[in-house]
């Protein structure tokens, strides 16, 4: 399965977080799975840390590495991508949950992540 994460999924399963849900969870450390981390990731995560709002910025820093470490796969952020995600409804207002929402679409993939709002789109959510 190829499953796109949603920000919140990344730093859940970098921390090990029990807000990680067992069929995330599951999902993530699954060996036949195609785990997708967006540009977007990693550009919401520094302005948090720019801004104060994430406190772990070595996380940010070590994105990369951590990303290609555990094998996941870098997912750019297209000129489609941004089309599509300036052309959404305007069902969420968060910007980088637009461009997740957009990328999944494109790509025909599901997106794990907790937040509901993303159900509004013609997208599958998975938690």
């Amino acid at each position: 399965m190829e499953i796109l994460l949603d920000t919140h999924a990344v730093v859940w399963w970098f921390e090990g977080s029990s807000d990680l849900s067992k069929r995330a969870s599951s999902i993530i450390a699954g060996p036949g799975n195609l785990i997708l981390i967006s540009a977007v990731v990693g550009w919401e995560l520094a302005i948090k840390v720019n801004l104060g709002k994430f406190t772990t910025p070595a996380l940010v820093q070590e994105l990369h590495r951590i990303v290609e470490g555990e094998g996941f796969a870098e997912l750019p952020i297209s000129l489609e991508h941004g089309i599509r995600a300036g052309l959404l409804p305007l069902h969420h207002r968060d910007p980088f949950d637009r461009v997740l929402v957009a990328q999944a679409q494109a790509l025909g993939t599901p997106i794990l992540s907790a937040d509901r709002a993303l159900d509004a789109y013609d997208v599958r959510r998975i938690w």
